[in-house]
C-alpha cells in the first residue's frame, strides 16, 4: 500500500479543518492506531526466527563498547580535573 496517499489525504483534511476553525480531537484515534501498529509490528517480529543467544551476546558487547568509547571520548575532549 502506498503510504503517501493516506498521508496527503490527512494533510488535506487537516488543512481544510484548520481553515474552517474547527477543532477536532484526534488523541483517541491516534492512540488506537499507534497501539494497533505496535501490535502488528510485534506479530511480524514474532514470525522471524533468530538465534537469541547470539543476538543477546552481540548486543551486550556492542553496548559495552559504546559505553567505553563514549567515556574515552569524554575523557579526551573534556580533560581530567
Amino acid at each position: 500500500m502506498n503510504i503517501f496517499i493516506p498521508l496527503l489525504l490527512g494533510v488535506l483534511i487537516g488543512y481544510l479543518l484548520r481553515r474552517k476553525n474547527k477543532k477536532v480531537n484526534v488523541d483517541l484515534p491516534m492512540s488506537a492506531a499507534l497501539l494497533l501498529l505496535i501490535f502488528f509490528m510485534g506479530v511480524e517480529a514474532g514470525k522471524v526466527k533468530i538465534n537469541a543467544l547470539w543476538l543477546f551476546t552481540s548486543s551486550i558487547i556492542f553496548a559495552a563498547l559504546t559505553i567505553v568509547g563514549s567515556v574515552g571520548v569524554a575523557l579526551l575532549l573534556g580533560g581530567r580535573r
